[in-house]
């Protein structure tokens, strides 16, 4: 399987839309699976598509923008994710037969993925929902049982399908009160204290630790062959941008 590992320039908007190329070019057979793992270069809102239909995304987004972060649409579902440079991004695409019903067992299968490796870094991680969470799922990673580390959203297509997750490392004193502000504007129930860091978990830890750690997991299940995004990628991702800009 093929690895990505760069970040494209300084517009967080085309990060998410290469998510989104990606599994499109899978569903139309123009490439295989892939796996791209980056950290964000800014600061970032992904909000899911239901957050936008809510009568105080407009407030919600500019609440994002006065904390110093880019609010963008993100291509899986889900709700409002925030993130800073101190996150880890993967963003898994595959050919899929059809089955509906495969987005749980993917659910089950990277969550536990996740917990293991961060089970493996000494951290107390369990798959599973915490009280008050962002962007609430059954298969959120978390500590303790107690707080929020990684977060994980699906997007099936005809003939693909796109797993991402976001691994929080660091700064949740800084995304506590942004989140806190978001949820509010959008009317959905939010506890600050349910977001969590890997860094706050396990003393010592550092983020290119845990980056080696998830792309041996990935290796060692799949086999990696580093890549590069292809031009027709790039070109498909930046032909998507309007769909995950905010106005």
């Amino acid at each position: 399987m093929q690895l990505f590992r760069e970040a494209l320039g300084g517009d967080p908007a085309l990060d998410v839309a290469a998510a989104n190329a990606m599994v499109r070019r899978v569903g139309k057979g123009e490439s295989g699976a892939a796996v791209r793992v980056y950290r964000p270069r800014g600061r970032v809102v992904a909000f899911g598509r239901r957050d936008a239909l809510r009568p105080g995304f407009a407030a919600a987004a500019g609440a994002a923008r006065d904390a110093g972060f880019t609010p963008v649409l993100r291509a899986p579902g889900g709700l409002a994710v925030a993130y800073t440079e101190r996150s880890l991004v993967v963003d898994h695409v595959s050919p899929d037969p059809g089955r509906l019903s495969g987005m749980d067992e993917r659910f089950r299968e990277y969550g536990e993925l996740w917990a293991e490796v961060l089970r493996g870094l000494g951290v107390d991680a369990r798959v599973g929902a915490v009280p008050g969470e962002y962007c609430p799922g059954a298969y959120s990673v978390n500590a303790r049982g107690t707080v929020k580390l990684v977060g994980t959203a699906q997007r099936v297509i005809r003939g693909a399908w796109l797993f991402s997750a976001v691994a929080i490392f660091d700064d949740a004193e800084v995304l506590r009160p942004l989140l806190a502000e978001v949820y509010h504007h959008l009317e959905r129930p939010f506890d600050t204290a349910s977001v969590g860091a890997i860094r706050d978990e396990a003393a010592g830890l550092s983020l290119d630790v845990v980056e080696h750690a998830v792309l041996a997991a990935y290796d060692e299940r799949f086999g990696l062959a580093p890549g590069c995004l292809d031009d027709r990628t790039r070109t498909a991702a930046e032909e998507l941008l309007a769909d995950h800009r905010v106005a």
